[in-house]
């Protein structure tokens, strides 16, 4: 199918791939913008995973002020190089990262992060709250699971959905960034100030 230039050139604005990219996508989805930008998300993601063990020795540090100086982010993202650490898209994901944890108060950055005790305190108080809806034994484990999975996605920076765009989360904005950047990217650590707060 011949795709017009003026449907590349939408597509690429929506979603920053390459021309080419763009172009095979929308033959391969009959024209259809919306299934040529889940196809290329797709691809994207599985280049991220890809990249995923690459070496992040270079990167970025940056911070975010909010609320009249009553809040503060600082946030560390690492890249595989310099020349991606002053690449401009780069900047923009670590600061968009920083102004996300302001907002959203993350306590880990990955599920890996969580202490044990930590957990496994969340767990007895959702196994308590199950055993009280009278559900038989079998299924109170998947509603633990399924409660422990919510909390993950509040208190996990990676899991939670972007403040920006809740449709995704930071991981898969993260996964977005190293398939239009070409590197590999994680989030190393932050730390977030409130005026007044005990540490």
């Amino acid at each position: 199918m011949a795709v017009s230039a003026k449907v590349v050139k939408e597509l690429r604005e929506k979603c920053g791939a390459g021309m080419m990219e763009c172009k095979r996508a929308l033959e391969e989805t009959g024209g259809d913008v919306d299934e040529a930008i889940k196809l290329l998300r797709k691809k994207g993601m599985s280049a991220a995973d890809k990249k995923a063990a690459r070496a992040t020795n270079e990167g970025l540090v940056d911070t975010y002020i909010h609320a009249g100086g009553k809040l503060g982010v600082m946030v560390e993202v690492n890249c595989e190089t310099d020349f991606v650490a002053r690449n401009e898209e780069f900047q923009q994901f670590v600061h968009d990262v920083a102004m996300h944890i302001a907002a959203a108060n993350p306590q880990f950055v990955t599920r890996e992060e969580v202490p044990e005790e930590a957990l496994a305190a969340e767990r007895e108080i959702y196994l308590a709250q199950a055993r009280e809806t009278g559900k038989p034994e079998n299924v109170l484990e998947k509603i633990v699971e399924g409660k422990v999975n919510k909390w993950f996605q509040q208190v996990v920076l990676l899991e939670q959905p972007f403040v920006k765009d809740p449709d995704k989360t930071i991981d898969e904005l993260r996964r977005e960034a190293i398939a239009k950047i070409g590197e590999n990217i994680e989030v190393r650590r932050f730390a977030r100030f409130q005026l007044g707060e005990e540490l």
